[in-house]
């Protein structure tokens, strides 16, 4: 067993979540949440922050920690037992352009229904569900847009 250590986030602006679209050597491969993994040293919140820029080019703010997921899947090798840390990010604004590198085709963003929909993995659409109601109590609140990392 080998286990890993992801972290990512649910980018939020104007209500809208940002997700990617997967397509390897003409594959499909899905609509995606940003994320990837820790590299040694790194702190979590670090992490979703660099990994969200370098898939998606967003530069985004930590709002709160949303939460973990876990998933095992196979490998040649081994099967792979992996831990995401999911947070809230606000984006400072619509622009994203997909990591071609990660085979990431597209990036945009989409209303809470549209990105649910879109989203290949059960998994990944209760994070975003999380998320999404912890948007809307700090928005309620008037705590979303206040720049604030944590």
């Amino acid at each position: 067993m080998i286990e890993a250590t992801s972290c990512g986030g649910v980018v939020i602006f104007r209500g809208k979540i940002l997700v990617l679209y997967k397509n390897y050597k003409n594959k499909y491969e899905g609509w995606v949440l940003p994320k990837g993994t820790v590299e040694p040293g790194e702190e979590y919140k670090d992490t979703a922050k660099r990994e969200v820029f370098e898939e998606t080019g967003v530069k985004a703010s930590i709002m709160k920690y949303v939460g973990k997921s876990q998933y095992t899947f196979n490998v040649p090798e081994d099967t792979v037992e992996k831990d995401v840390h999911w947070y809230l990010m606000m984006a400072d604004s619509y622009y994203s352009k997909p990591q071609r590198e990660e085979y990431f085709i597209d990036a945009g963003y989409y209303k809470y229904h549209e990105a649910y929909h879109l989203l290949k993995f059960a998994n990944e659409k209760q994070i975003l569900e999380k998320a999404y109601n912890e948007y809307l109590e700090l928005k309620k609140n008037n705590l979303w847009g206040r720049k604030k990392s944590i």
